[in-house]
């Protein structure tokens, strides 16, 4: 008997909505935004897609026809999930009501990101086939693209496994299958696999391209040559699959940021679909139920036995921890000894919070100019009582040359530079003046109480400042000095008392201080990699710093002069 795919779909996202399947807020938003949009193709007439239903069911259908080559059910037909059915109607059912592109697929980015162990190389294998020889489309150029041969390889070597396991399915399709390639002669089509190891890959004409584990890309050179080659064909689709990572200035946190946007409605795409299976804030990653959460194959190719010794051995090793929150309940990480936690960092995000909104109140300023080629962050710290408790609320800006951002040192430099959290100056080398005239503009916007900075590179900026009327103080960059804020921004993060506006530049920052921690408990900021910058984080330590300072010299005037009554 045929399965009713398109059914799954929908019940799929009723049952999300209604609490009977436990999913993260991602998930909810994604089944919100399905059913929104079932809702507005029957009232709203303006509203340019239909779901196709027929088109939805048909590439569930093809799945499974094809075969499971691995594990216990291998040679068995594969039998798809209702989350799985979910993506699938979504991304191939939606079209176009009209105009040039009727009846073509509306979405042409996917972005699926779920924990190991859910299948998700099979399923991708099986929609690489599909577009190659059953999607319609004549001269179909297929790829499995990573950073590595041997990467991109693994959906593409499933793929001919499948093929050679289901012999009259790839009969009927006229596929042929072999050692670099897989090909329709009588479409003319082809899937091959592709790596940054094989070269250039400028003139790809696109039908459809598969990244397995984006998460993997240390650079966005394979994403981009690949977004910009399925330009040329009308309904090319460009699916990512990955599990979590720690690179937050990456290509894939990138794409993962600009999805969660648009499921929020802070952002509109119509052309990207996509769905993030994780876990909350608030959820505890040692309890079984948080387990089942992450994992829509829970206890059918996710093994509850297995998934609890692995969560029991990262209780036991916090080296193991990060290993297993990313890969076993797709957490984003920061490094692996790490200081942070991001996920009570990204609970102080504000994106509504708006500097202009603190014009005339004080300001710390802090400022790490580390070297005049690379990344310098100055940080504005706010202080405001609210119901008698102290908050604060921090605003990065930061600086580089124009020639790190167009070398391509990190993925997100032109972004945040389009974005205006990050100014360029031209050339190979930084030029302080162009921060020294933000913070005069500062100093005319709040009152600037006090600028701390490291003597280290900043002796002559400090001296023009102090000649243009700042107050600026020398602040070491050392253990004495940094202890004690650093320690103090833990805690406010923790107790919801340090805001921030959901600065992305800052999170990466944030998510790659290791701390160091010596004999008397003493803690300061390290980096483990040279790419991984922390100096936005540095900044806000010394602004946090001179602002303690401050309190601490109030304090003690007022233990000194405050009057005693007996």
């Amino acid at each position: 008997m045929t399965r009713d795919h398109v059914s799954m779909a929908k019940q799929y996202a009723a049952d999300v909505i209604a609490g009977t399947i436990p999913n993260c807020k991602w998930v909810k938003l994604a089944a919100e935004r399905f059913l929104t949009d079932l809702k507005r193709e029957r009232s709203d007439k303006t509203f340019p897609y239909r779901l196709d239903e027929e088109k939805g069911g048909r590439v569930c259908r093809f799945v499974e026809h094809l075969k499971h080559i691995k594990g216990p059910l291998a040679g068995t037909n594969i039998r798809l999930e209702p989350w799985q059915c979910f993506i699938l109607v979504n991304a191939f059912g939606w079209v176009w009501k009209a105009g040039q592109r009727k009846d073509m697929r509306r979405f042409r980015r996917v972005y699926v990101e779920v924990p190991r162990g859910n299948a998700k190389s099979t399923l991708s294998s099986c929609i690489a086939l599909y577009m190659l020889a059953a999607d319609g489309e004549g001269g179909a150029e297929v790829y499995s693209a990573a950073t590595t041969r041997s990467q991109a390889r693994i959906t593409f070597n499933d793929a001919q496994h499948m093929c050679r396991k289901s012999p009259e399915l790839a009969k009927a399709l006229g596929i042929e299958v072999n050692a670099h390639n897989i090909n329709v002669l009588r479409t003319a089509s082809k899937f091959e696999y592709l790596s940054s190891e094989s070269g250039t890959h400028d003139g790809l004409n696109i039908h459809m391209a598969l990244i397995d584990e984006l998460h993997a890309h240390k650079t966005r050179d394979i994403y981009d040559v690949i977004e910009t080659g399925t330009g040329k064909r009308p309904q090319s689709l460009l699916w990512a699959i990955t599990t979590a990572g720690s690179n937050r200035a990456g290509i894939c946190f990138e794409v993962r940021a600009y999805l969660t946007k648009i499921l929020q409605g802070v952002a509109t795409d119509d052309a990207v679909f996509g769905a993030i299976w994780t876990i909350d804030d608030g959820d505890l990653w040692t309890s079984p139920a948080s387990w089942a959460k992450a994992n829509p194959n829970w206890d059918i190719s996710v093994m509850p036995d297995v998934v609890g010794q692995l969560a029991a051995k990262a209780q036991q090793m916090p080296a193991a921890t990060n290993n297993f929150l990313t890969k076993h309940l797709n957490v984003w990480v920061n490094a692996d000894v790490s200081w942070m936690d991001m996920r009570a960092w990204d609970r102080a995000g504000d994106p509504s919070l708006d500097i202009g909104d603190f014009e005339g109140e004080q300001c710390w300023i802090g400022l790490d100019l580390a070297s005049k080629t690379d990344i310098a962050a100055k940080m504005r710290l706010f202080r405001r009582e609210i119901d008698g408790t102290t908050h604060y609320y921090a605003f990065g800006q930061y600086y580089l040359p124009e020639a790190a951002v167009t070398d391509g040192r990190n993925s997100q430099y032109s972004g945040w530079e389009i974005e205006g959290r990050l100014r360029t100056t031209p050339g190979d080398v930084l030029h302080f003046d162009a921060i020294r005239e933000d913070l005069m503009e500062d100093s005319r916007r709040y009152q600037v109480v006090d600028i701390g900075y490291d003597p280290w590179q900043a002796t002559q900026l400090a001296q023009q400042l102090q000649s243009d009327g700042a107050t600026v103080t020398e602040f070491r960059n050392n253990v004495q000095n940094f202890s004690a804020p650093m320690k103090e921004i833990d805690a406010l993060i923790r107790s919801g008392r340090l805001h921030h506006d959901g600065d992305p530049v800052l999170a990466w920052m944030a998510s790659n201080v290791v701390c160091h921690v010596d004999n008397k408990d003493n803690i300061y900021p390290r980096k483990e990699r040279p790419e991984n910058k922390i100096d936005g984080i540095v900044a806000l330590i010394t602004a946090l710093g001179r602002c303690m300072a401050e309190e601490a010299s109030m304090d003690l005037s007022s233990a000194i002069y405050d009057p005693v009554i007996f």
